[in-house]
């Protein structure tokens, strides 16, 4: 810390260059004014104490006061403490200064990045401020991320879809899901000017000396000590990177800046590389940092040896689960100085079969997928084409999308067999109406028909029929007892056996429903079946005495009453012929036994005749009588079976296709508007 005077500096007085003559080294003790006083005493009590960046404030403090006093105290922070001459010895040094090395502080002003004020002299010996100067000291603004069309409507697609599943499959199902999700959105949110790689690999593969060789310098430590690297270090070749290295959670004491070269950063600006620990490391800690770190990187450097390429840890944990991170992904093969001859080619060849049993899809040809290099961190070979190679790749900008995408698409693999059905999903029409058959039989649609019928025919024959059947039938009436007709365990029988068809039209409509889903979607239609056929027998039973057979008399044709006017004629002429007879008999009319004998004979004729025509006219009505009573309970039966059942079946039928539509946008295939 420096002691810095804010002072005015005044003109020259009077008798100032005889002064100045004395030459330097030598004391000068003059008498001061009284307004001089007053300005000096003034000036110590506003003494401030300010920061400087660097040795650079100093010297610069130091070269202004020499140039001005010539043999001065050299420090504008001995203020003070000379008394009154080396108050005037500094206060000659500031005014001289302007024609000495102070005079281009005095145009230019201070140049060390701190906040200063500065007086110069005028001719007329008022006192002039120079103007302020502040650094700024805010981060720069980067633009952040931004995805394109497609893949915002996959990851728009991602949301529906976990939204719409969260109520019918686990959360450990969806969980992959919902973390791309997140980590989607909170990439997106930071700068999408920077492009963030990770080097990663196995111990001893020469990880963090490739770190130092991209860097340009000694930043992560290297050495035979296993394992070496224990934190994560970044190095940023830009600004505007920090808020990437917080979500990495590496601090600020882990964060370096590379050497500084133009080449370097105008070819690999924008890059934010970070040097992982081992990943099978004896350090449980470590593996947790590069797990962690894994899924939030945008691109990995895979660096492998010679002794440890083929390490099925490596193959088995990392690069088969992330093989569709292909585009994002480099593998480098290191210490190719210790591989004599041809030995280099054949080790990278067998590398590149492995990647491809992995089902790596390898960048050759102009083609999309992994790049495989092989170089030397320790002699420098193949580090230009590395070079080369992260530049192309940070100046696209692409690498985070690609890396999202590639996240997005591995949870639509782990998402396909709880989606992807073996056939078309639904109820067809048969279906629908087999379960309407089978509630209907239940529910005695058919019986309750052919019981309407007959009522109708029995209306029918007691409105046409003769009297004296119709007498008949009402002793037969009368005279039968009222009880003992039906059996109460036959009732129980018939009602145990509605139930279970019932249940089993359940069971076969949830079994056709359920065919070809997935499991968890074929569970939630089930149980909706099951929920819906909860009280379904009683609401069955219900609907059958409202819909079934009306109270009172069926409804009569328009020839009823003809008929019934046939039936009066036909029993007047049996009445006319018989008192006819009658009064022949007795002697009250004169014999004459073919007149009433022939009305009688008419009248017990057609009564039956017009009985039997009257039947033959009634089996159609009946029928359609019947026939309209059966379908009105078919009816309320569907009605309710589909309310309770078909309905809440539907339902879930159309949410899973709902979920599949957007599983399939997730997954990249094109939905048909049909």
């Amino acid at each position: 810390m420096t002691a810095v005077t804010d002072h005015t500096d005044h003109a020259d007085q009077p008798g100032d260059d005889d002064r100045r003559k004395k030459g330097p080294g030598r004391e000068i003790a003059r008498k001061e004014d009284p307004e001089r006083e007053v300005v000096r005493k003034e000036r110590s009590g506003r003494e401030v104490v300010r920061k400087e960046k660097g040795d650079s404030g100093h010297g610069r403090g130091r070269g202004s006061t020499e140039a001005g006093s010539g043999a001065g105290s050299g420090s504008g922070s001995g203020f003070g403490s000379g008394g009154a001459e080396a108050v005037a010895s500094e206060d000659r040094g500031v005014a001289d200064g302007a024609g000495g090395a102070g005079a281009a502080d005095a145009v230019g002003g201070w140049d060390d990045g701190l906040i200063a004020r500065r007086v110069s002299a005028t001719a007329e010996g008022q006192a002039r401020p120079v103007q302020e100067t502040a650094v700024d000291n805010r981060p720069p603004v980067v633009a952040p991320l931004a995805y394109d069309g497609p893949l915002r409507s996959r990851l728009d697609a991602l949301r529906e879809l976990v939204g719409l599943s969260r109520t019918r499959l686990d959360s450990r199902t969806l969980a992959e899901a919902g973390q791309v999700l997140d980590e989607a959105a909170a990439r997106r949110r930071l700068s999408g000017q920077h492009t963030v790689v990770a080097i990663a690999g196995a111990t001893g593969s020469g990880k963090s000396q490739l770190f130092n060789a991209l860097a340009g310098v000694a930043i992560s430590e290297t050495g035979v000590r296993r394992p070496t690297t224990a934190a994560p270090i970044a190095c940023s070749w830009s600004d505007g990177a920090a808020g990437l290295i917080d979500r990495l959670g590496i601090p600020g004491r882990l964060r370096r800046r590379p050497l500084q070269s133009a080449e370097a950063e105008a070819q690999l600006r924008g890059l934010v590389l970070v040097d992982l620990p081992d990943h099978d490391s004896a350090a449980v800690q470590h593996r947790e940092h590069v797990d962690r770190i894994l899924a939030l990187v945008d691109a990995v450097i895979w660096v492998v040896d010679p002794e440890k390429y083929a390490d099925a840890v490596l193959h088995e944990r990392y690069l088969r689960p992330m093989a569709g991170h292909a585009e994002v992904t480099f593998v480098v093969l290191n210490q190719v100085d210790r591989l004599p001859g041809e030995a280099a080619d054949q080790v990278l060849d067998d590398l590149r079969r492995l990647l491809d049993e992995d089902g790596i899809a390898l960048g050759e040809y102009g083609e999309p997928g992994a790049t495989v290099l092989a170089l030397s961190a320790l002699t420098g070979e193949g580090i230009g084409e590395l070079r080369e190679v992260l530049g192309h790749f940070v100046a696209e900008r692409g690498a985070a999308a690609r890396r999202i995408s590639a996240d997005v698409d591995a949870a639509a693999v782990r998402l396909w067999p709880v989606y992807a059905n073996r056939r078309q999903a639904g109820l067809s029409e048969e279906a629908r109406d087999e379960f309407a058959d089978r509630l209907a039989d239940a529910v005695g649609a058919t019986a309750a028909g052919e019981a309407a019928e007959r009522a109708w025919r029995r209306n029918a024959n007691r409105a046409c029929g003769t009297p004296w059947l119709r007498l008949w039938r009402w002793y037969q009436d009368r005279c039968e007892p009222a009880t003992g007709r039906l059996s109460v365990r036959a009732y129980d029988d018939e009602e145990a056996t509605a139930r279970q068809r019932v249940e089993q039209a359940v069971r076969t409509v949830a079994e056709q429903a359920t065919d070809g889903l997935p499991a968890p979607w074929a569970q939630a239609v089930r149980e909706a079946a099951v929920r819906g056929s909860q009280g379904l027998c009683e609401a069955l039973d219900e609907l059958a005495v409202r819909a079934g057979t009306p109270v009172g008399r069926p409804p009569r044709p328009g020839w009823w009453p003809a008929a019934v006017l046939a039936q009066a004629a036909m029993t007047i002429l049996q009445v006319v012929g018989g008192l006819w007879l009658l009064a022949q008999v007795i002697g009250f009319m004169s014999p004459n036994l073919g007149v009433p004998a022939l009305l009688m004979v008419i009248g017990i004729v057609g009564g039956p005749g017009v009985e039997w025509a009257c039947r033959l006219a009634a089996n159609g009505p009946a029928r359609r009588y019947g026939s309209e009573a059966e379908r009105r309970l078919r009816e309320a039966a569907s009605g309710c079976g589909r309310a309770r059942v078909l309905d809440p079946v539907a339902a879930e039928l159309l949410r899973y296709r709902e979920v599949r539509e957007q599983f399939l946008r997730v997954s990249g295939v094109t939905v048909s508007a049909g």
